[in-house]
């Protein structure tokens, strides 16, 4: 929202570099790359009802203060600060839905929760520039910390714990406070993670703060998917942070009015979520029949494929009608093309990710998002300065032809090297049951593995009432 704000911000705190105008949006995403490191793994350990609402509040307290800032430094700093808070979804929510929803129903689930991250900085500029226009720019924090405060009291009441060692643990702690109570005498009730060994206290500050960067490091699937998402997310906070420049210089349009052609770009989001929300789970369903019933995380790659050839398209349909001042819809058709090869990709890799590291979904999207969310805030500081030299027109061709070399060869790949990759891994889901008829047949010690790999809730629930059981 601050992004047509810019301006304003500029002028009372007397920013003349383009650079630091730019820092005041992007700095935000800054705070994306370092506090999904944390939060992701630390709801690994509390759960993910407690870190993401006491992230929440971290985020709303500095969002208000961005709102009071009286200098330049106040508010990057205070910016930073929010986008540490704010980045608790992003690096959550991916394993709340790989905690909840099977695999074959994973897919649209997650098309309508990956929707919201985009589609919001689309939204918002909408709004900011008509609240720059008629108020201040103080008010385009001060309205985001209402909503936020509103989010927040929803939470209290309806956000429900989802991550099956921590429902299992409070579960074995009633058992045992029964047991007391009745009996007197307490009993050894143990989860089965903590028959693992992988709830121990001991373990867990050892290994879960850690792991995102193990799997970043060790995991050549989050290594390829980071540096191509950290690309496509660096074009996304380009074209938030240029696209003002672009429709008051060159269209000679208000701020108000050029807020609007960021409906261009919601529209393509939406457009194509839409349609691959509703594809997605059938298109996982045919080859998973095809392949004898199982499930590979590389079913979800199809709709990556258009994905990768809408970028450079939309790239060079928006800089070349920008640059030759075409009338505004030819931009905005390019715009939208932007914004669908954005979803259609963040949402392929947000599923493949969460189906390929399903108990550890929430460490490899911080991971993959830590990459991404550093080019979020890097490329709208060199965007000034390229287009300056270059125009608009060179500019997004040779940023179109980075997004032919990177992101066309990445579905490919994966599709065919993927499961060979994901078999080498010791963090990995491997793989399911050939035969559904199988299933009925696992013992206990089949199902405590399926949910040691965390493959759904229903099978860790399983796994626990057998632990119970036994004892």
């Amino acid at each position: 929202m601050v992004a047509p704000a810019s301006a304003q911000v500029a002028e009372q705190f007397n920013i003349t570099s383009p650079a630091l105008i730019a820092m005041t949006t992007s700095v935000f995403v800054l705070g994306y790359s370092v506090g999904p490191l944390i939060i992701g793994p630390l709801s690994e350990i509390f759960g993910r009802s407690k870190v993401l609402q006491v992230s929440n509040l971290f985020y709303l307290a500095w969002n208000i203060g961005c709102g009071f800032s009286q200098n330049q430094s106040q508010l990057i700093a205070f910016r930073l600060l929010a986008g540490l808070g704010g980045s608790a979804p992003l690096s959550v929510g991916g394993g709340v839905l790989g905690d909840v929803w099977r695999t074959e129903e994973r897919g649209q689930a997650i098309a309508i929760y990956s929707l919201a991250p985009l589609l919001g900085p689309v939204i918002g500029p909408v709004c900011g520039g008509w609240i720059a226009e008629r108020s201040t720019w103080r008010w385009v924090f001060w309205s985001t910390s209402i909503v936020d405060a509103m989010v927040q009291l929803s939470g209290l009441f309806f956000l429900r714990e989802t991550y099956a060692p921590v429902l299992l643990e409070k579960k074995a702690q009633r058992i045992r406070n029964e047991q007391e109570a009745t009996q007197g005498t307490r009993r050894p009730v143990q989860t089965v993670y903590e028959t693992t060994g992988k709830r121990s206290w001991q373990k867990i500050f050892r290994t879960a703060l850690t792991r995102p960067f193990l799997l970043f490091f060790e995991e050549p699937i989050i290594q390829l998917l980071g540096i191509y998402m950290a690309f496509i997310y660096g074009i996304f906070y380009l074209f938030l942070t240029t696209m003002p420049g672009i429709f008051s210089r060159i269209y000679h349009e208000d701020v108000g009015v050029g807020g609007l052609h960021y409906i261009a770009l919601g529209a393509g989001l939406t457009l194509a979520s839409q349609i691959n929300g509703r594809l997605m789970d059938r298109i996982y369903i045919h080859f998973k029949n095809k392949n004898g019933g199982v499930g590979e995380p590389e079913f979800r790659l199809p709709s990556m494929f258009p994905g990768t050839f809408f970028l450079p398209v939309g790239l060079l349909l928006s800089g070349w009608a920008a640059q030759e001042k075409l009338p505004w819809i030819a931009t905005d058709i390019g715009i939208s093309f932007v914004g669908a090869s954005l979803i259609l990709v963040f949402q392929s890799v947000q599923t493949y990710v969460v189906d390929s590291f399903t108990l550890y979904a929430a460490s490899a999207l911080a991971a993959v998002s830590c990459l991404r969310s550093l080019a979020g805030f890097g490329f709208p500081l060199f965007a000034p300065a390229m287009y300056a030299k270059l125009g608009y027109g060179k500019g997004n061709t040779i940023l179109a032809c980075l997004a032919i070399g990177m992101g066309c060869p990445a579905p490919f790949l994966l599709w065919r090297y993927g499961r060979r990759i994901r078999m080498s891994s010791k963090y990995a889901h491997k793989g399911e049951a050939r035969h559904p008829a199988e299933n009925s047949t696992h013992n206990v010690e089949e199902k405590n593995a399926a949910a040691d790999r965390g493959d759904n809730l229903e099978a860790v629930q399983q796994a626990g009432e057998n632990m119970y059981s036994k004892v």
